[in-house]
């Protein structure tokens, strides 16, 4: 059988790096993982990921022969292809930082080999545009260095991962998009990723494949069309989200049920049920930092986008509709203990950024609560990322709810959805408020176990 192996580079070991090259090696490739900070190399040379990511540590031991960890560009020179998956956070001014790529995309260039097509991939997410500019980077060095002339390609191939599923996003992805104007190097990326796209992969027992799993589409297009694939499907998704919160608003006005609004409307085949969750809204770097790059692109041209301005809105409302709810039950929040179940943006990630809980936290603490957290995994980054927030730290739920006068669920972990209801209610004061950021409880079970349930939309 011929063998269709590629020799890939992956410059950068965060979420997106680090899960597209274990990834890239668990279906076959020969993978070299890149990154400047010594101590995360050296973990990852010991099996240890420096992200809580589900399935990332087995697929690390599963393809530990087809994986190295550097901090060394010297493996570009043979490289097939070259990933770049470095961070692009946003400035103050909402734009995105591309000092991180820039330098990835020099570095790489000074890396680059002699003879055959070298496919250097935007796999970042970055604004309309960063393909040429990293293009136009490349040819500055390869200029200055002299000697004979690499030949290399830019390809934007956006990534649509979700933390907590990430390695099930990349093995088996609803489509893959590639974007670029050099056919060479399209039918390269094509062959990286044939093993998923015709699944012919090994599943990995971390994570098996889902039955009736249909083959994903390759989307091929232009680089600019690409980059803004990735922008649009996320402020889609945000979009979609803040929509359901501000119905959810309505229907505590009007006494309707958002979840069953939600279930109604989401049965519409060109609406669908998912991201018609209402509650605290969403959270994580991707959806704040895309909507944030997209609305400045849009700035740059003089564009005007109202609902990507609503969306943003609403769905900082939503965080403070917590702090309004506590004042409506509470009546004054001064002086009550408070718990927060959930710190992490979202379940089965220890990821902070952006997480509604630090706001929450916040706000409860400026107005004089005392708040008790617990999270399952999340708790130790908030010791060291929040360091001078005063809060109490709990074991379990239990002891969070002890002496607590409202608990407030932030994030659906799956065993908030077991909730001991009952020894809960007994070991809070007074009014005994649970408040439900997600709407993941059932109100009757809630107020059957002598607590007050309080919604959003419900």
């Amino acid at each position: 059988m011929e063998d269709r192996s590629l020799k890939i580079c992956v410059a950068g070991t965060g979420y997106v790096g680090l899960t597209t090259g274990v990834c890239l090696a668990a279906i076959g490739h020969k993978v070299t993982c890149i990154d400047i900070d010594a101590k995360k190399v050296e973990m990852l040379r010991q099996g240890k990921s420096p992200i809580y990511e589900p399935g990332i540590e087995d697929l690390l031991r599963l393809a530990a022969d087809r994986l190295t960890f550097t901090e060394s560009f010297a493996d570009c020179r043979s490289a097939d292809v070259i990933v770049l998956a470095v961070g692009t956070p946003s400035t103050a001014t909402g734009k995105a930082d591309l000092s991180y790529i820039e330098a990835a995309a020099a570095t790489v260039a000074e890396n680059l080999g002699e003879g055959k097509l070298q496919v250097v991939v935007n796999k970042s997410t970055v604004p309309i545009g960063t393909a040429q500019r990293v293009k136009l980077i490349i040819n500055q060095v390869l200029a200055g260095r002299g000697g004979p002339k690499s030949r290399f390609a830019i390809v934007s191939n956006p990534e649509f991962l979700r933390e907590g599923v990430a390695v099930h996003d990349t093995l088996y992805p609803d489509r893959i998009v590639v974007g670029g104007d050099d056919v060479e190097a399209v039918n390269i990326l094509r062959v990286m990723y044939t093993p998923i796209l015709e699944q012919t992969f090994t599943a990995p027992n971390c994570c098996p494949r889902p039955e009736g799993f249909p083959l994903p589409a390759l989307v091929t297009t232009d680089g600019t069309s690409a980059e803004m694939i990735k922008y649009a499907a996320n402020a889609f998704l945000a979009t979609k989200i803040s929509f359901i919160n501000e119905i959810s608003g309505l229907c505590e006005k009007v006494g309707a049920d958002v979840a069953e609004v939600a279930r109604g409307i989401g049965l519409d085949k060109r609406i669908g049920p998912r991201f018609l969750q209402a509650g605290l809204g969403w959270g994580g770097s991707c959806f704040r930092k895309d909507t944030a790059a997209l609305r400045s692109i849009g700035n740059e041209y003089g564009y005007a986008m109202p609902i990507l301005e609503g969306t943003v809105s609403i769905n900082g409302r939503q965080r403070m509709r917590v702090i309004e709810k506590l004042q409506e039950s509470l009546k004054v929040v001064r002086g009550r203990t408070v718990g927060i179940l959930g710190l992490a943006f979202k379940p089965n990630t220890d990821d902070l950024r952006d997480a509604p809980s630090v706001d929450i936290t916040q706000a409860l603490l400026e107005m004089g609560c005392r708040v008790k957290v617990y999270d399952p995994v999340a708790m130790d980054n908030f010791r060291e990322h929040y360091a001078g927030l005063a809060v109490e730290y709990c074991a379990t739920p239990l002891t969070l709810a002890e002496n607590c006068d409202a608990v407030v669920l932030v994030t659906e972990w799956d065993e908030f959805f077991r909730l001991p209801l009952g020894e809960i209610a007994s070991r809070m004061n007074g009014e005994k408020v649970l408040v439900d950021g997600r709407n993941i409880l059932k109100p009757s079970q809630v107020q059957t176990a002598g607590l007050k349930y309080i919604g959003f939309g419900r």
